[in-house]
């Protein structure tokens, strides 16, 4: 470096944190009297002084503090330097202020923050109001172990709020794993099951950490409750594949069986039938493999049935002439009913009736019975005819009318002589009753045809 080049300032060097210290007497001959030397900002001229040497210090109540030097550099900038040390400090205390009276933020956090700036206030390189900014950070301090005591509360009632939900949820899976696991519906077991384990992975991501002793405890419920869960699930599955098997076994067998009745035609319907109620006895074998079986088992069914249809469809037509020649015999049949002679009227119906059964079965079978309907209410309506007819000639009732006949004639002229009495002897009511008896005598008579 040449002579004439100005040699660089040399850094100001802060004084190690310590108690505060007096002034070093200056000797008069060569030290100027220790007195503040005035500065740029009320603040430092306040708060800071700088010897001659570049000594800075700080006021803390009554007494001063070594802060640190700043030999290279005017009194302005050096007490600026340290001031702006205890700008960063103030500008860190007033941040924290901000953040509590902001909220949101962790009431713990915040103090152990504010313990931090009370330490680096504490003796620190700065100049400024060292001892107001410990004043608010002390107040800081209070209103944050308040509020730090009701955040323990609330975190408290959040743990025991969470353990509260989490035995919840492990009661469920164990009430679960108690049933009687035979006779449940899988499908929505294993759907509690599901729905529970979510929520308590949501539980466990989202909510308040756990004490280790206590996750651990409720974790092995839960864990032991889906074990047993799993395992009756697991079995039931397997027996179900086993049961399916079988029956997709069995009811292949009756596929076969059935296909084979396809020669057999219209002959292999009963067999089919017999068929049909052993598949139902069968059991499920899976929906896709009963969906595939039972087609095949139908079409074969079907195959028959459609023999049978082209075979009622042949004699079908083949009833028509029939259907007609019984039509025929029926408006034939309608002279029975208007023959006031029985004897004639049943040699008609009998002749019709021959003629009926030489035509021989009708198909459809529903058309036959509607036609044997029709003549067998003419068949009822002569025998109808006959039995009246026989009560009337029978000789037995015949002998017994007219004994009655006789009988009821003698009591006939046994009244007319007691009603002439009593009307010649004045006897009114001798009168009326002999002619009540003989009314009544007189009807007996009449419906007996006398």
């Amino acid at each position: 470096m040449s002579a004439n080049e100005p040699s660089k300032p040399t850094p100001p060097v802060p004084a190690p944190r310590a108690v505060p210290m007096p002034r070093k007497a200056p000797t008069p001959a060569s030290v100027a009297p220790a007195a503040p030397v005035p500065s740029s900002s009320s603040t430092s001229a306040e708060w800071g002084r700088v010897s001659e040497d570049g000594t800075v210090e700080v006021r803390e109540g009554e007494a001063w503090r070594v802060v640190g030097q700043y030999p290279d550099g005017t009194p302005d900038e050096a007490l600026a330097y340290f001031v702006r040390k205890f700008d960063d400090i103030a500008f860190k205390v007033t941040a924290l202020e901000q953040r509590h009276q902001a909220g949101g933020a962790s009431a713990s956090d915040l103090a152990k923050q504010a313990a931090h700036l009370i330490d680096e206030a504490t003796d620190a390189a700065a100049v400024g109001d060292l001892a107001g900014l410990r004043d608010r950070l002390t107040a800081l301090t209070s209103s944050l172990s308040e509020a730090t005591e009701q955040e323990a509360q609330q975190a408290k009632e959040l743990l025991d709020r969470a353990i509260a939900e989490r035995t919840a949820l492990v009661e469920r899976a164990e009430a679960i794993a108690a049933r009687d696991l035979s006779k449940v519906q899988w499908k929505q077991v294993t759907a509690e099951m599901g729905e529970l384990f979510d929520t308590w992975q949501a539980q466990q991501q989202t909510g308040p950490r756990l004490s280790k002793g206590v996750s651990q405890q409720l974790w092995k419920r839960f864990r032991d409750a889906r074990a047993v869960v799993d395992k009756q699930r697991r079995a039931f599955y397997s027996e179900l594949d086993d049961a399916h098997k079988a029956a997709r076994d069995a009811k292949t067998r009756l596929v076969e069986r059935a296909e084979a009745l396809a020669p057999r035609g219209t002959d292999g319907i009963p067999a089919y039938r017999n068929l049909l109620d052993e598949w139902k006895a069968s059991g499920r074998a899976g929906r896709k493999a009963d969906d595939a079986l039972w087609a095949r088992f139908k079409a074969a069914g079907d195959a028959l049935y459609a023999a049978r249809a082209e075979q009622a469809a042949a004699e079908e037509a083949d009833s028509a002439p029939k259907i007609e020649a019984r039509e025929a015999l029926l408006e034939e049949a309608k002279a029975v009913a208007d023959e006031p002679n029985i004897k004639r009227a049943r040699a008609l119906l009998t002749r019709i009736q021959h003629q009926w059964d030489e035509i021989g079965r009708i198909f459809p079978r529903e058309k036959e019975r509607a036609l044997d309907d029709r003549l067998r209410a003419i068949e009822q309506a002569l025998k109808g005819r006959e039995d009246v007819d026989w009560k009337k000639n029978n000789p037995e009732t015949k002998a017994r009318a007219n004994d009655m006949s006789s009988q009821l004639l003698e009591a006939i002229e046994k009244l007319e002589a007691e009603l002439a009495a009593a009307e010649k002897a004045g006897d009114k009511k001798a009168a009326k009753a002999a002619a009540d008896a003989l009314e009544a005598r007189r009807a007996w008579l009449s419906a007996l045809g006398g």
